[in-house]
């Protein structure tokens, strides 16, 4: 067995991928979102399931409760699976 194959079951064994998926959404957040969105955005995570985002300003938060949906949508598709069931904007 060689290394790659070790790390990916011991991955799953440790139910991690979804997670190291999660961390890879926050971090391509201002890709996703846009440099002005993410400038505005002072906190990203998600938890069970829902996307918090912290925002600057009430204009930004605005738009981003109008596009909802597609963010959502958008977002599931670049982890390949959905991973975010729902948009929490603060």
């Amino acid at each position: 067995m060689i290394l790659s194959e070790v790390l990916k079951e011991y991955r799953s064994e440790m139910n991690i991928d979804k997670r190291l998926k999660e961390i890879g959404l926050v971090n391509s957040w201002e890709e996703i979102a846009g440099m002005a969105i993410a400038k505005r955005t002072s906190k990203v995570y998600i938890k069970e399931g829902k996307l918090f985002i912290h925002l600057n300003s009430s204009v930004v938060r605005n738009e981003l409760f109008m596009v909802k949906e597609s963010l959502k949508q958008r977002l599931n598709e670049k982890a390949g699976e959905e991973l975010v069931k729902e948009i929490i904007l603060r």
